[in-house]
């Protein structure tokens, strides 16, 4: 694996919010998979009332998730994940995200996800798994945010 990809997988796999049940040899199939995206600070990453055909995965920079009925922002950072509400099941994204500045991250859309899940399903059990644990984690801070730092 190369050098510069060998960090950003150190930096994806070592998040406490991200695809944290992943494994090793998980991490370099997904990196050998997903398709390199960049987003210049104030481009649009998620698109509320569109379907997300995939996730992103944050690398590099900060994005802000924007929903209209609250007047907090949860902030998406290196390690995170963003799409996989629209994409778990399947409808248009609920809110937007968008780059508080220059934004690299993988994308893994649904058609790729599909093939190595088909091929190595325990892959399959640990990102769902991986995802499970995020929302439950961004729900619980939602609802009580002194009780999750």
């Amino acid at each position: 694996m190369p050098k510069v990809i060998a960090q950003e997988v150190s930096v994806l796999s070592s998040s406490k919010h991200g695809l944290v049940y992943l494994t090793p040899n998980d991490w370099t199939l997904v990196a050998d998979k997903a398709s390199r995206v960049n987003f210049r600070k104030g481009q649009t990453l998620v698109h509320r009332g569109k379907r997300s055909n995939g996730v992103y995965l944050v690398v590099k920079g900060r994005a802000r998730v924007q929903i209209l009925s609250h007047s907090t922002s949860p902030e998406i950072g290196p390690g995170e994940v963003c799409g996989e509400m629209s994409f778990l099941d399947d409808v248009p994204a609920s809110a937007d995200v968008i780059a508080q500045e220059d934004v690299e991250a993988y994308y893994l859309d649904r058609p790729t996800l599909e093939s190595l899940f088909e091929l190595f399903p325990h892959l399959a059990s640990r990102f769902y798994w991986s995802l499970a644990t995020n929302l439950s984690h961004r729900l619980r801070e939602w609802i009580e945010p002194r009780l999750t730092h």
